[in-house]
């Protein structure tokens, strides 16, 4: 069996040439085991929910489907997106043969230290954006303060908010790892300008949550820049895991607070041009922060180069005491 190729020093978005066994139609093999296993992933989950709703009190609609009520189908709808996750690992460790981890990061794994360091940073930047939404009720297309919506009551509430964070972290870690991790060192592996890399993925990123308004498509696309430069600059996908995890937990927890809420099929992408506004800021001081604690903290940025190898020789260059060295 040939030996692995020498590890070499690469940017995080370069990273799909680790191990040197690059080739140009590894991505595209890639892209199809992704494509493929959504597919067996929507499947499963649909015959999952099929066995075990009637059974779960779950009533079967007229067109097939189950009616799963608003916290099942959130749950199926997170899982669905989650089940990336996995399948990117494979398509790294797979088609790419290399680390599963090199998508994470630079190091080859996701550093939780200063994982925990950007959602510190996260924090704060939620809690503005969140205490401008409480403040400013905006309504869907206009922007201007709209009718209060009723409360669901503490313990609906509490329900809610366990499937949601039980699902949230690793709906959005799934995003990341596609658009900031594989997607941006598909690109990596044949541009060495971080711009090739980071400004395709955050417009895909944009047009994956639907076409509402241009302020939140303008919204999802300075997100998708952002976390892509953050994700350069400190060699991987912690920054861009902490604050979606943080923004998508802000989202679903407002959505569950109102009557019917979490059946409403809004995104961000629908978003009226004042929040989007505040969002974009709020997502522009974040990534300065996260510059700020990178200084400080040093996260590394690029791979460690393995060390070369001393070549042994296959015979005894001087001959040993009782033994006829015999040279081919």
């Amino acid at each position: 069996m040939a030996a692995e190729p020498l590890l070499t020093a690469l940017p995080c978005h370069r990273m799909a040439r680790y191990t040197g066994h690059h080739r140009w139609w590894r991505p595209v093999l890639g892209l199809l085991l992704l494509l493929t296993g959504l597919a067996v992933a929507f499947l499963v989950i649909d015959a999952v929910v099929h066995a075990a709703g009637p059974a779960a009190g779950m009533r079967e609609l007229p067109d097939g489907s189950m009616r799963l009520g608003e916290r099942g189908a959130t749950a199926m709808g997170l899982l669905f997106i989650a089940s990336l996750l996995p399948l990117v690992l494979l398509a790294v460790r797979w088609p790419g043969r290399r680390p599963a981890g090199t998508v994470s990061s630079v190091t080859g794994r996701l550093r939780w230290r200063w994982l925990g360091w950007c959602l510190a940073a996260a924090v704060p930047a939620v809690a503005v954006l969140a205490l401008v939404v409480v403040l400013v009720p905006f309504d869907d297309t206009s922007g201007v303060a709209a009718e209060p919506d009723q409360w669901v009551g503490w313990s609906s509430f509490a329900v809610s908010m366990t499937v949601v964070a039980l699902c949230v972290p690793f709906q959005a870690a799934a995003e990341e790892y596609v658009f900031r991790g594989w997607m941006m060192q598909a690109v990596g592996g044949f541009l060495h300008s971080p711009w090739f890399a980071v400004v395709p993925q955050a417009v895909l990123f944009a047009a994956a949550h639907g076409w509402g308004t241009v302020w939140g498509f303008a919204d999802l696309c300075v997100f998708g820049l952002v976390t892509g430069c953050l994700t350069v600059r400190t060699g991987g996908l912690e920054a861009a895991i902490a604050l979606h995890v943080l923004n998508n937990l802000l989202g679903y927890g407002l959505a569950a607070t109102v009557v019917g809420g979490l059946t409403g099929a809004e995104t961000a992408a629908d978003s009226p041009v004042l929040l989007a506004v505040v969002d974009m800021a709020v997502i522009v001081l974040y990534g300065a922060l996260v510059l700020w604690l990178a200084r400080r903290h040093r996260p590394q940025r690029i791979s460690a180069s393995a060390p070369r190898p001393v070549a042994m020789p296959p015979y005894p260059t001087v001959p040993l005491p009782g033994i006829r060295v015999v040279r081919p």
